[in-house]
């Protein structure tokens, strides 16, 4: 009896697994993992942002962040506007 317990809780354990990574997708199963293995920043007040490459719109090409500011200041708003 405890064995078929056990093996019928592993198996509802092991589906539910399952339909976690299919419904939220391994990558982001994984990227949940790897959420609290962040660390300290080293920048301070007044320091020079980092340049940093992000995805344009059309998924290929990339733009780096410094190029794209130059002479003009750029703000960049993270946020849900749903």
């Amino acid at each position: 009896m405890l064995k078929t317990v056990l093996l019928v809780t592993g198996a509802v354990v092991v589906v539910a697994a399952g339909v976690m990574v299919a419904r939220i997708g391994p990558r982001n199963v994984i990227g949940m993992l790897m959420y609290d293995r962040r660390r300290e920043g080293d920048l301070k007040p007044g320091d020079q942002a980092p340049d940093v490459a992000l995805v344009a719109l059309d998924g290929a090409t990339q733009v780096r962040m410094l190029s794209a500011a130059r002479s003009r200041p750029l703000v960049l708003v993270f946020g849900s506007f749903t």
